[in-house]
């Protein structure tokens, strides 16, 4: 990891449009490309991710988001660019020490252990903060019960604030599919994270589920000062909940700005229209 001096002239803040002060530079992705194989991915984009706001990537399908997300995941890992997290130079990481960094994440599909209950699917979201070793859990006294207890307590906080605490302990896999993305969510939670990336958490929703969803997003950027980066399709909970959006089309970057800016750049429009590749 190198200590440098991250690359940005951006200011220090600024405040959106509803009038609320956002921090500085959390990540910067700088010039990132990349490739599998033939396949360019993404192509020489950037853009960053400030302290305290709601940040979305958005694009058609096939545009690179999901592969922008493993990027900032640490799960793949750019041919040519850099990024920065906290002011440093970031390399290669393993997806614990990526969660150790503050980092958590959602995925588009859901990645819970069905034959578990809720309760103990959020309990894993604990385990980068677990400190015992394998035989004082294994025999649960002293240091183990004592720290397995604490966590608890966090996971149980968790599903109050999500307000499923009638469902802590149902199997997931017997749960509907909005309240599985929403234990999914606690999991994710549980960690603590400073950033917290999700991944297309609306998809297959109805119309109540995303209000739902939206207000709890909401809720942890406000509430908790978790900064958020998401993937989303629908576009009126993106121009609803987000304080920035990058606009992303076969890989590159189209558009970047506030949900009105956004809303009115030519480029996208065409994207959504499906004009632009005429």
């Amino acid at each position: 990891m190198d200590g440098s001096s991250p690359i940005t002239a951006e200011p220090d803040s600024y405040t959106t449009e509803d009038g609320r002060k956002i921090g500085g530079v959390v990540m910067e992705m700088k010039n990132i490309t990349l490739r599998f194989g033939g396949v360019t991915a993404i192509k020489d984009i950037s853009f960053d991710i400030r302290e305290g706001e709601v940040r979305a990537i958005i694009g058609p399908n096939g545009a690179g988001k999901s592969s922008m997300l493993n990027v900032i995941n640490g799960f793949y890992h750019p041919q040519e660019g850099e990024i920065w997290y906290l002011g440093k130079k970031r390399g290669p990481m393993k997806p614990y020490e990526i969660a150790r960094q503050g980092i958590a994440r959602t995925f588009q599909n859901i990645a819970l252990f069905r034959g578990m209950t809720t309760l103990d699917n959020i309990m894993t979201g604990r385990l980068t903060k677990m400190k015992s070793g394998i035989f004082s859990q294994a025999i649960w006294k002293g240091r183990a019960e004592a720290e397995e207890i604490e966590q608890r307590e966090k996971a149980e906080r968790v599903i109050d604030f999500l307000e499923i605490q009638h469902i802590r302990k149902a199997p997931v896999g017997s749960l509907p599919y909005g309240l599985q993305k929403r234990v999914e969510l606690g999991r994710a939670l549980v960690a603590e994270p400073s950033l917290l990336l999700l991944d297309e958490p609306m998809a297959g929703m109805n119309v109540e589920e995303k209000e739902d969803m939206s207000r709890f997003i909401l809720d942890v950027n406000e509430e908790f000062g978790t900064t958020i980066a998401l993937i989303e399709h629908d576009m009126g909970v993106v121009m609803d909940i987000s304080d920035r959006v990058v606009v992303m089309d076969y890989g590159a970057k189209i558009g970047d700005g506030t949900p009105s800016e956004v809303r009115n750049n030519q480029k996208v429009i065409d994207a959504y229209l499906g004009v632009s590749h005429d």
